[in-house]
């Protein structure tokens, strides 16, 4: 790779981060899928996007809001087609569900390994290390609504109105 082929690659690979958050966050797991290949590896020996968005599926039921920030990124290229990465992420986790009134706070250490598969970089593997896990004194989703930017304090409307966090929890979309 020539500098400029490097630094949007670069740029392509940390964006997979960016989005996975997004996505998971969202719960959109068709876009969250959509950032490994086509024969990536699933739990129980099974592979595919379709067993993978299944895995996802049945891990986030056990968690309520999640709100993932991406923070330091290295990436150490193998080959044109092949990288590492150490991806540092804090997660706020509403731990049991979209009812539980458990809060906590996640450090979290990604490392991670990156194919790049017909003109895209994907994640070929995701090994998730915390670094610690703490809960935090008051569950922000039991506060009554912030009204925001009448109010800096209380809870906001997202993820509630995003519409595929309305579609994994079976809710109906607000008209």
């Amino acid at each position: 790779m020539d500098d400029l082929e490097r630094l949007v690659a670069l740029e392509a690979i940390r964006d997979l981060a960016r989005r996975y958050a997004i996505y998971l966050d969202a719960r959109d797991l068709d876009g969250l899928v959509g950032l490994y290949p086509e024969d990536v590896r699933a739990s129980g020996g099974r592979s595919g996007r379709e067993a993978l968005r299944d895995d996802f599926d049945q891990s986030l039921r056990s968690v309520g809001v999640t709100f993932l920030h991406v923070g330091n990124h290295i990436v150490d290229f193998q080959d044109d087609a092949n990288a590492t990465g150490i991806v540092y992420c804090r997660g706020e986790i509403q731990d049991g569900g979209p009812n539980a009134d458990r809060w906590i706070i996640h450090t979290i250490q990604y490392h991670d390994t990156y194919t790049k598969t017909d003109g895209a970089w994907h994640f070929t593997r995701r090994k998730h290390l915390l670094v610690y896990g703490a809960q935090l004194g008051v569950n922000p989703t039991s506060l009554p609504p912030a009204n925001w930017p009448a109010s800096q304090t209380g809870m906001g409307s997202v993820p509630g109105d995003l519409e595929t966090w309305k579609r994994f929890w079976g809710l109906e979309p607000a008209n």
